[in-house]
């Protein structure tokens, strides 16, 4: 892991106290990620960030690794959540939403999944269009 990486990252204290993540809190961070597609998948569209969510309130307190990917993937969905809002709205208007609203449906589910892939390897994603709410 670059050192400049690690200083974005601003992990403080591990479940164990060591400076890496355990197994656990990888596996954490990317539910955390994947969880969001099953919501989004389980809730129609509407329920992506009830598991990070749950799992920032719960996990984040243990564990900074965990907060950090549980904020990343809330703060992504709920700016998917905004944009398929803005979709809706632009089907209504213009029918072009269908081609808008399917573009952020596939975005989502790939970029979603390269962050569970990412944070069960250790490493902190930031999706690249995020609205950064949550801190």
């Amino acid at each position: 892991m670059d050192p400049g990486q690690r200083e974005d990252q601003q992990f403080g204290t591990f479940i164990t106290g060591s400076p890496t993540a355990t197994q656990d809190e990888k596996t954490m961070g990317m539910l955390a990620h994947l969880g969001s597609v099953a919501g989004l998948v389980v809730g129609a569209g509407v329920l992506g960030w009830a598991v990070p969510l749950f799992l920032m309130l719960t996990k984040g307190k243990e564990s900074s690794f965990v907060r950090a990917h549980a904020v990343e993937s809330l703060n992504f969905q709920i700016t998917t959540t905004i944009a398929m809002f803005v979709s809706g709205i632009l089907i209504c208007a213009l029918g072009l939403g269908l081609v808008t609203g399917a573009i952020v449906f596939v975005a989502s589910l790939v970029f979603s999944v390269i962050a569970g892939l990412k944070a069960n390897d250790g490493e902190l994603y930031r999706y690249p269009v995020n609205l950064r709410l949550v801190k």
